[in-house]
């Protein structure tokens, strides 16, 4: 492709290129459970943001990059200044957002975290973070040092305060080992958990539910929640609910792998909470296709921050395909249905310029997700292998 008719190239100025991006662009999957898929042959990027027309001149530094196009992953909960012991500090928190960056995941929805973050948003190279505020936990129901712990009557106050310090969600633990059971087990009475859900609703937040156990569910979905977190318990009954009221699942499975190590390391104290534990882990699969099946929103998550490492957001599509959900709608629950969900753009006409070009089709094998041609966030190439000048 040569240059336009008008004239050279228009010389090079500060602000992102013009990024020239061809091959087989998917735009946008309005129905994935239907296979159907928006593909386009191009896009351009000027000023940072997605245009369908060329532009009448292009700038001397401008960058061409060819192959499958997908707008930039989500990575729906996920915890950016978490680690394994409690809150990190910055230059950790740092390459914590550069990993997840680096392996396409550009929007995060930090499902709390002990530490403020907010210094990320003016970080040109990090990825757009949505923050659920910090934990909402019963009083020692949860890890050490990481959640705002409270009792039951000062809930609704608690999840009110996260909601007006986060960007309109809230992280609320809805069950977690108890020690006289010996088992995981609710930790909130169904009347303070309407109460709660109600005030973060009037803050307009929505909440997410760490939820392990079966017994936990019927009350959170009563209660309203919008997002269950893990949601391992679901079952036929939950599912349907769940689909009916519109309540997305983020199953991290690659999490969940980890329940077998959880539950070795609590089996000598508490044998009944390490069966159940392994129970959990063993159909995780069959559950997670089964809310597929039901219509149930999914969304790829990875809880990364604690016992993982970020940038394990392709892993994650994997598990999801491979649990039966198929690649299309786990790559909806990483891309245009996550995004969407989340309330940001997929790849459309005056969109910020966020995605990922890959070497081959993710509909065929997502495991084109692991290794990036190119990441682009806010219009610059700040990852991957392949760009040159537009021909």
């Amino acid at each position: 492709m040569g240059p336009p008719a008008d004239g050279p190239p228009a010389p090079a100025r500060s602000g992102p290129p013009v990024l020239h991006v061809r091959g087989r662009v998917l735009a946008d999957a309005p129905d994935a459970a239907a296979g159907h898929v928006e593909v386009r042959d191009e896009l351009w990027v000027v000023d940072g943001r997605v245009t369908w027309t060329r532009p009448a001149r292009l700038r001397a530094d401008a960058v061409e990059v060819s192959g499958w196009v997908l707008p930039g992953l989500v990575d729906a909960h996920c915890h950016v200044g978490l680690g394994p012991d409690g809150a990190v500090d910055r230059d950790t928190a740092r390459a914590q957002a550069q990993a997840d960056r680096d392996a396409g995941a550009l929007l995060l929805r930090d499902a709390g975290s002990p530490v403020d973050t907010r210094w990320v948003d003016a970080e040109e190279d990090l990825p757009r973070v949505v923050r659920a505020g910090r934990h909402v936990a019963r009083t020692r129901r949860y890890l050490r040092g990481v959640a705002h712990e409270v009792e039951p009557d000062q809930l609704p106050d608690a999840v009110r305060a996260q909601a007006r310090a986060g960007d309109g969600w809230v992280k609320l633990v809805g069950d977690w080992i108890d020690r006289e059971r010996g088992d995981l087990a609710p930790c909130w009475p169904l009347a303070q958990l309407r109460a709660a859900v109600a005030a973060a609703h009037e803050e307009g937040a929505r909440v997410a539910v760490h939820t392990f156990s079966e017994e936990a569910l019927p009350d959170l979905l009563a209660a309203g929640v919008d997002c269950l977190e893990h949601g391992t318990g679901l079952d036929e009954a939950t599912v349907a609910t769940a689909a009916a009221r519109g309540t997305a699942v983020t199953p991290t499975l690659v999490n969940v792998e980890t329940f077998p190590a959880i539950a070795a390391q609590g089996e000598a104290k508490f044998p009944r909470y390490a069966a159940h534990m392994r129970a959990l882990h063993a159909r995780r699969r069959a559950t997670a296709a089964m809310a597929a099946e039901a219509g149930v929103r999914l969304l790829v998550g990875t809880d990364a921050g604690t016992r993982l490492p970020h940038g394990m957001v392709a892993a994650e599509v994997a598990a999801l395909a491979g649990a039966g959900v198929g690649p299309l709608r786990a790559l909806d629950a990483a891309a245009w249905g996550a995004r969407r969900y989340l309330g940001h753009p997929v790849l459309e006409e005056g969109a910020p310029a966020d995605l990922v070009v890959l070497d081959a089709d993710p509909r065929e094998d997502v495991a084109a997700l692991a290794h990036p041609r190119a990441v682009v966030l806010r219009g610059r190439v700040v990852g991957g292998r392949v760009a040159g000048p537009v021909r």
